[in-house]
């Protein structure tokens, strides 16, 4: 997240903070306090968090919002004394009559702005999520590596079966037995297609280049809109602060354009009725543990339709290789996905509902990672 613009703009006005509206996009509640530690302004998702309004919350030290007040408390005393420039903090939410709320918390430490820290609070089931989809990966990954062994061993004889059908073709006068063997031969071509969809992303070099998330973003948003054009809208919702990440372009493209794609797919019903939407999001993450790796920052593209949702019956193996909600899929398009995506150290998560369905791509923005276990 970048405030150099919103800081300049605050300064003018003598730092009360009242022309932020960046800061009110963003999920995450967002506090800017001063050297002792007061709310100097707050977002419009800090106030859903803590349950008071903007101007309920100004004045107020941060610490008397959380039942860990101390330690909140006592990392100000630290970042005044720069020795950090920015600290995760797992704190608890007080809310009165009811049990605390936890979160997930970074403070930073600002420097030439009108206020002296920023503290961004997360909710954990957000993490919970990122943990969830980390161990669906690995469930899956086991799955892909038995389907992939299973494919090798396939596809040796499966050849040997369409020469045999072939040498026979070549021997048989009859024109009704000649259709047997050209329908062994159509299925073995199948198969071995299937077979080569299979190992391919695991035999595809990736090319690694500097990218921007939104042009990838655009490219497909051009694609689906002309393949789906009528009765389907496309909206934005950039976060234009996002760095540039290394990627494999040709890589990511596919990413999102299948999830965007079996959206458009998915959304049929209301593309006839006129008001099939699909929403593009992204926004900066810090602090965030992908695949078991500590990174500072990270970009979260999320992908959210109005449509039907997904079948209860195969949410938790969305990802899993050769399962399809679509009739006559084969089930390899989100297995493609998530693989993917773990090959750049991400995670993609998913949740469901009629009329809500995002997927969130979860990718590093940075290439030092610190292993979970000394963070």
């Amino acid at each position: 997240m970048t405030i150099s613009r919103a800081a300049d703009s605050s300064h003018r006005d003598g730092g009360r903070g009242s022309d932020l509206p960046a800061l009110d996009l963003l999920a995450s509640a967002v506090l800017l306090l001063d050297a002792d530690g007061a709310v100097r302004h707050a977002n419009a998702a800090a106030e859903n968090l803590f349950g008071l309004s903007r101007r309920q919350l100004m004045g107020n030290p941060a610490p008397a919002l959380f039942v860990d007040g101390p330690t909140l408390m006592a990392s100000l005393r630290e970042g005044r004394d720069n020795r950090f420039a920015e600290k995760g903090l797992p704190l608890a939410v007080a809310r009165p009559g009811a049990e605390p709320h936890h979160v997930s918390a970074v403070l930073v430490v600002l420097h030439g702005q009108p206020w002296a820290f920023l503290l961004e609070v997360r909710e954990i089931e957000h993490r919970r999520r990122i943990e969830r989809a980390t161990e669906q990966w690995e469930r899956a990954d086991a799955q892909r590596e038995v389907l992939r062994n299973l494919a090798h061993e396939v596809k040796n004889p499966l050849g040997g079966l369409r020469g045999a059908a072939q040498l026979l073709q070549d021997e048989l006068a009859d024109a009704q037995l000649m259709e047997y063997t050209q329908v062994i031969i159509a299925e073995a071509d199948r198969l071995h297609a299937l077979v080569d969809r299979i190992l391919a992303p695991h035999r595809t070099p990736r090319l690694l280049s500097q990218l921007n998330i939104h042009e990838v973003c655009e490219r497909v948003a051009a694609l689906v809109q002309a393949e789906y054009g009528a009765g389907l809208t496309i909206m934005r919702d950039y976060d234009i602060s996002v760095p540039e990440l290394q990627a494999d372009r040709e890589q990511l493209i596919q990413v999102v354009l299948n999830i965007v794609r079996n959206a458009a797919q998915a959304l049929g019903e209301r593309r006839r009725q006129g008001d099939a939407e699909i929403v593009l999001r992204t926004r900066v993450m810090r602090q965030v543990t992908l695949a078991r790796r500590r990174h500072a920052l990270a970009v979260a593209l999320s992908i959210a339709d109005n449509g039907p949702g997904i079948p209860d019956s195969i949410r938790d193996r969305i990802f899993h290789p050769l399962v399809s909600g679509k009739e006559g899929g084969t089930g390899l398009g989100l297995s493609l996905v998530q693989t993917f995506v773990q090959q750049h150290g991400g995670v993609v998560t998913v949740e469901s509902a009629p009329g809500d369905t995002v997927f969130e791509l979860l990718l590093p923005l940075r290439h030092l990672q610190i292993p979970e276990s000394e963070s």
